[in-house]
């Protein structure tokens, strides 16, 4: 069975109707893979920033009625959480597995984040086309860099700063199709590139 890497029958937990039935499927197939992720990459991510990271996996535990769409793990340089803080996630939705960085709503340091960010957009443009956008972390939709010009960049992360809501992620998403999800060594080594790749913006 796969240590790390997610399979077709992972994405098809997210098709399972009911809260209980989807978690079920969600803790016997998904969540071991999250924990070893979080595992591996919490000791790649102190490695690779000199920083003490923590791996943070989601429970869904306030959910009562509706069945989660997404589940991830997520790294942060405080052991108590990550959404107060930038941080790295890997997880998936029922189309698309990811591996992103960026900040989110909750997080009381998205203004200054936002200021650094702005000055850092030429060096985003040239990350590689294939990275895509994410405005909201709780749905799917991305937006890949390739499509977004300058002026796109500085209003997300002008929303960023000025809006409560305001989110910005950056990193890849995987097709179920995508071959880097075909064994466990190819998805660590991508994953290491990608969370390399975003270390410019740490």
């Amino acid at each position: 069975m796969p240590k790390y890497h997610f399979t077709k029958e992972d994405f098809r937990v997210f098709d399972i109707d009911g809260l209980e039935p989807r978690m079920d499927a969600l803790k016997e197939t998904i969540r071991p893979k999250l924990e070893n992720l979080g595992e591996y990459f919490s000791e790649y991510l102190t490695t690779l920033t000199g920083d003490e990271h923590f791996a943070h996996v989601a429970k869904h535990a306030r959910r009562k009625v509706n069945p989660p769409d997404d589940t991830w793990v997520s790294f942060s340089t405080n052991p108590r959480g990550y959404k107060m803080m930038p941080h790295f996630q890997i997880g998936l939705f029922g189309d698309h597995a990811f591996c992103m960085y960026g900040v989110i709503y909750e997080s009381p340091e998205k203004q200054q984040v936002a200021d650094k960010w702005l000055d850092m957009i030429e060096e985003m443009r040239s990350m590689p086309n294939n990275y895509v956008i994410s405005l909201d972390h709780m749905k799917p939709e991305k937006t890949a860099i390739k499509d977004m010009s300058y002026d796109d960049f500085e209003s997300a992360l002008t929303r960023l700063k000025d809006v409560k809501k305001g989110e910005f992620l950056i990193g890849k998403m995987y097709l179920p199709s995508n071959p880097v999800l075909e064994t466990d060594d190819i998805f660590l080594k991508e994953l290491e590139t990608v969370m390399t790749e975003l270390l410019k913006l740490y």
